[in-house]
């Protein structure tokens, strides 16, 4: 049975966050609002969440995965960045943006794209994930949460509790978020390629 949370999107209640926070560090799965729409989060090295995740998506091992950041700070300890591409990523975060950039030896090689060791990282401009992201003090492993042949992802805290109710620990709900994922930029081959169109605005980098 998953915990329900039922959080303030502007000032989420310390308490609640802490609690999640718990689930997560204790090798939870949970569902949690962004600044796009509703993902699944896990702790970075938890191998077992990353299953579960593969398993409620149906995920194949080509899939980017992503690293939420708090800051570039965090950020730029998981991926190489130069200068123009910092620039570039820095103009439009934090927002609703995943960036798929060459990893560091600090990710996980199960998590990199098996070809080009890949992987993707954002800053969400989302009062709750920072509040999480604070607490957690790493980056949270995450994907959208969108279920296999299903053209929109969940949005609603309520129906995600009980539509996976018995595959995640944990539901945090902050009311509706969207239903449009990130837009996805890739610069793995060092020049902006817009891999999917998303909520954020994706003109400035075509």
């Amino acid at each position: 049975m998953a915990r329900y949370f039922d959080v303030h999107p502007q000032d989420p209640q310390p308490r609640a966050i802490t609690q999640a926070v718990s689930i997560v560090l204790d090798g939870g799965l949970i569902a949690y609002p962004t600044d796009s729409c509703y993902a699944l989060g896990a702790q970075l090295g938890n191998r077992d969440a990353l299953d579960r995740i593969r398993t409620i998506r149906k995920l194949d091992n080509k899939h980017h995965f992503t690293l939420v950041c708090k800051d570039f700070a965090q950020l730029g300890q998981f991926v190489n960045i130069g200068n123009d591409v910092f620039r570039s990523i820095k103009s439009v975060t934090p927002g609703s943006y995943t960036f798929i950039l060459p990893a560091t030896k600090e990710v996980p090689r199960r998590l990199l794209h098996p070809k080009k060791k890949t992987v993707g990282v954002r800053i969400p401009d989302n009062r709750v994930v920072q509040a999480l992201l604070a607490e957690l003090g790493e980056p949270l492993l995450s994907s959208t949460l969108l279920l296999p042949d299903e053209e929109d992802p969940l949005t609603h805290g309520w129906e995600i509790k009980e539509r996976l109710e018995h595959d995640v620990d944990a539901v945090i709900d902050s009311g509706d978020c969207g239903a449009e994922p990130t837009t996805v930029i890739d610069f793995s081959s060092g020049v902006a390629e817009v891999a999917r169109r998303g909520t954020g605005d994706p003109s400035r980098f075509e």
